[in-house]
């Protein structure tokens, strides 16, 4: 018996290997169990499935008995079954880190000499120089990021009059430039158009405009006009005038504009200011009680409709000097663009009118020049006892083939300002070939014909 008990305890019973490092003492049942749990708590949790259907993980670890599985835990690289993964979120950082604040944007075309800058919702940024637009290396816009914009800029009751109108004018002002803004919505989001207008206004000396410019400015009422298509320069010129006459006259000056450009400071003129949309309704409101606040001059930033065109000519008839703005391209066309404004029974009252009432009109526009900038060019038309006559006939083109020959009283086609400024070797021939309204004579100009 004893022998027995000695050779059954000499009997050497086949064990499973040991279990991995701090998994000792783990049953069978227990790890089940366990798997379960994290299975229940994986699905209650994140509201997803487990990653696999098998009754256990891909992480067990078999024995040499294949119904011995024990857990093992997952690699120290990997997440926890029950915990969510990381939401990945350096990458949105440096996407948001490649878009430029509003300023920054400012900034950068200030410093370039840009006059414009172009921002859209699925659009880079692209900036305007010298009349050419070009890209940038920003990244596209999102709306996220527009929106950004929007309120760095705009109050929160301007963004909503833009959400309800889809269109807002307006500007705003940095210490080193201000700048008019327009935004709209597009096929593909909102969009924007920046025009940067610098804080320092030019003279007229300059920005090399003709003497008859000062001329003009010593008028003590009538109507002068300065126009041209939009990007022209018409608002720098005007600006030059206004400067002239607040540095060198003792006079009350109304500026009507939407929005408010260049920022004049009382000299020895008195200057108001008031803008469209935040200081008044209408233009036509506005220049109305104008003519009841004791004003020498008003400048009226643009004019639009025929109810303003009647007031500013009524304002220039009872003594005062009006100033305004009109997209046409040249000094006949403008007279033109007024009367047409009017029905036929009209006409003759009207033309009337505007031969007793008009001083200038200035056609203006802008040609890259041989150094890399712009110069104006310009059709100047000046209300002489003859053109007054033609205004009330309706001869137009007498009155066209008069500026040609009238330089002794200031007047100038746009032929001949681009042949001026070919002699003077700013621009080339093929710049004064393309930007002249008649090529076929600015040819004959330029073969020494005329």
């Amino acid at each position: 018996m004893n022998e027995s008990s000695n050779s059954s305890n000499s009997i050497r019973v086949p064990v499973a290997p040991p279990p991995p490092p701090n998994m000792a003492g783990v049953t069978l049942r227990q790890s089940q169990d366990k798997a379960d749990m994290a299975k229940k708590d994986s699905i209650s949790q994140n509201n997803t499935p487990p990653a696999l259907d098998d009754k256990y993980s891909k992480n067990e670890w078999v024995g040499e008995n294949k119904n011995d599985k024990i857990n093992v835990p997952p690699p120290s690289n990997t997440h926890r079954p029950n915990a969510s993964p990381p939401i990945p979120q350096v990458a949105n950082v440096k996407s948001k880190s490649l878009h430029p604040t509003f300023e920054q944007l400012i900034k950068h075309a200030y410093d370039k000499g840009y006059s414009d800058i172009h921002l859209g919702v699925g659009e880079v940024p692209r900036f305007r120089n010298r009349g050419e637009i070009e890209t940038t290396d920003y990244p596209e816009t999102d709306q996220e990021t527009f929106i950004g914009w929007l309120h760095e800029v705009l109050s929160e009751s301007e963004i909503k009059d833009f959400r309800e109108h889809q269109d807002f004018d307006g500007a705003t002002q940095f210490d080193f430039a201000r700048v008019r803004i327009n935004i709209f919505d597009t096929l593909k989001g909102y969009s924007m158009v920046l025009r940067l207008i610098p804080l320092k206004i030019l003279t007229i000396d300059q920005l090399r405009l003709p003497p008859i410019f000062r001329d003009i400015c010593h008028h003590h009422k009538g109507l002068v006009l300065v126009t041209g298509p939009t990007g022209s320069g018409k608002s720098t010129t005007m600006a030059a005038m206004i400067d002239y006459i607040n540095k060198e006259m003792p006079k009350h000056i109304i500026t009507i504009e939407d929005p408010v450009e260049f920022v004049h400071k009382s000299q020895k003129s008195l200057v108001k200011q008031r803008e469209v949309g935040m200081h008044t309704r209408k233009f036509e409101n506005a220049l109305k009680a104008a003519l009841r606040e004791d004003p020498d001059l008003i400048l009226v930033g643009e004019m639009r409709d025929k109810e303003t065109v009647n007031t500013a000519l009524k304002a220039a008839q009872t003594g005062h000097l009006v100033m305004g703005t009109l997209h046409t391209n040249s000094a006949v066309k403008t007279i033109e663009r007024i009367l047409n404004l009017y029905s036929g029974e009209e006409q003759d009252a009207m033309r009337v009118a505007v031969s007793e009432s008009l001083v200038a009109v200035i056609a203006q526009g802008l040609c890259k020049t041989t150094d890399g900038k712009r110069a104006a060019f310009h059709d100047i038309l000046i209300n002489t006892d003859a053109i007054t006559e033609w205004i009330k006939d309706g001869k137009y083109d007498e009155i066209g083939e008069l500026m040609k020959q009238a330089s002794f009283d200031g007047m100038i086609t746009m032929n001949q300002s681009l042949f001026n400024l070919y002699q003077e070797g700013r621009i080339t021939e093929e710049t004064a070939l393309e930007m002249s309204p008649t090529p076929n004579e600015m040819a004959q100009f330029l073969r020494g014909r005329v």
